[in-house]
């Protein structure tokens, strides 16, 4: 059996003093297998920065215990094989992308490897095409790229990355997810968080729901239960919404949990809904995350 690169085991933060103390993480566990794409998702404010924070051993836990393969956060061992890469990475403006890079190798490697390491860099993020550009005049994408390769400088095996897709344009999230999907090819270990869930259901294995500083709900995104909906397109908005349905753009949706497509159906004639089309679909990550958050804590022990 492989190791894991990262392993967390009840984990909890918190801030402040007295009465206004703040649980930000509270009893979090999770680990990362070599090559594997973990979802860490949640709304704004459920500890999943502060999670990855504690991770890359730039806070310390209050209660709980982490390793990065066997070595503590903090460590020099464990800075050699994690990275971070946050949300908003404040580079030098004036550097160009390669100045930027060799200035983070210094931390990590004598003179003679550091040209080495930020060309490896390089082509982790494929900048090869900006590498002499100033990264004042880059655009979002590829100032994602080059926190991206900050993060993975000297080979790091586990990259922690706090919303890497946040306010990409469509061809720059594709041409991200498709770099980390290699990545994690080569054996990388990723923690991705995300409120881009079609992005987290493309390239995750698993994914971790946050609420409130705790695990609120993980499983492999293959054991997702999904659930089938019937989307009913109409010719006119309805004026009134049969029982169990919700209004769409289109019309109105339902979730057949036991019930039948045609059953639905005749509860819409029932209403007087001229039906257009219909069809069935799967629920996605999405829908399965947000009902995560309204239903009871449970944890996938295949996860």
């Amino acid at each position: 059996m492989i190791p894991a690169l990262l392993v967390a085991r009840a984990v909890s933060r918190a801030f402040g003093r007295g009465g206004r103390r703040v649980q930000a993480v509270c009893g979090v566990s999770l680990q990362l297998e070599p090559g594997e794409v973990v979802g860490l998702v949640g709304a704004n404010g459920a500890g999943k920065t502060t999670l990855l924070r504690l991770l890359a051993g730039m806070l310390r836990p209050d209660r709980g215990r982490i390793r990065v393969a066997g070595h503590p956060p903090q460590s020099a061992a464990a800075h050699r094989l994690a990275g971070f890469a946050p949300h908003a990475m404040a580079f030098p403006p004036c550097l160009t992308v390669r100045e930027a890079l060799t200035y983070y190798a210094r931390f990590h490697a004598p003179g003679g490897r550091r040209d080495a390491m930020v060309d490896r860099a390089l082509v982790v993020g494929q900048l090869a095409d900006v590498a002499d550009r100033r990264i004042a005049g880059l655009s979002a994408g590829w100032e994602r790229r080059v926190a991206l390769a900050q993060a993975a400088l000297g080979n790091r095996r586990v990259l922690l990355l706090d919303e890497p897709l946040a306010g990409l344009d469509p061809q720059s999230r594709h041409a991200l997810c498709e770099r980390l999907a290699g990545l994690a090819a080569d054996g990388i270990a990723i923690l991705l968080s995300s409120h881009d869930l079609t992005a987290v259901e493309r390239l995750a294995a698993r994914v971790v729901v946050l609420r409130a500083g705790s695990v609120r709900w993980t499983a492999s995104t293959a054991a997702v239960p999904r659930g089938r909906v019937l989307e009913v397109v109409l010719d006119r908005p309805p004026a009134v919404v049969p029982p169990g349905f919700r209004r769409t753009a289109a019309g109105v949706e339902i979730d057949l949990r036991d019930g039948t497509a045609e059953a639905a159906l005749a509860l819409c004639r029932a209403h007087r809904l001229r039906v257009r089309a219909s069809r069935v679909r799967l629920r996605s990550l999405e829908e399965a995350v947000v009902g995560a958050l309204d239903a009871p804590a449970r944890v996938d022990a295949s996860g």
